[in-house]
């Protein structure tokens, strides 16, 4: 059975995707598993918290797996992938959104920043 139009078409723009494009695309899926757990928190839907705050996590995990420790600034990203993650568990142990509504401020500004970066290095 073949795909559909539209699944073949998001499977041609990932794979045409360049790496930068790809980081913020990443760091979107994060930002809105993230905004679904906390209303599914404040749903009491605590099971479809759990599946999407384990998406974010999966997300995060592979951001810190790909690094590059050639460059220093990998050390400190590390790390804040590190932070994020474990205040991810924090937050989906206790069912709260405080930790959450910590950490989404600061993934949205790497989120800028990476979309700055992009932008210089192609027309750079």
């Amino acid at each position: 059975m073949g795909q559909n139009p539209y699944q073949k078409y998001q499977q041609q723009s990932i794979m045409t995707m360049t790496q930068g494009e790809m980081l913020i695309k990443l760091y979107d899926e994060v930002i809105k598993q993230l905004n679904a757990v906390k209303q599914f928190n404040l749903e009491k839907n605590y099971e479809a918290a759990n599946f999407a705050s384990q998406k974010a996590q999966k997300i995060l995990h592979h951001l810190n797996s790909t690094l590059n420790f050639e460059y220093e600034i990998s050390g400190s990203l590390s790390a804040l992938y590190e932070y994020f993650i474990h205040r991810l568990v924090q937050a989906n142990l206790h069912k709260d959104n405080e930790p959450i509504n910590e950490v989404l401020p600061m993934i949205d500004e790497l989120r800028e920043t990476f979309i700055q970066a992009n932008r210089t290095a192609r027309c750079g």
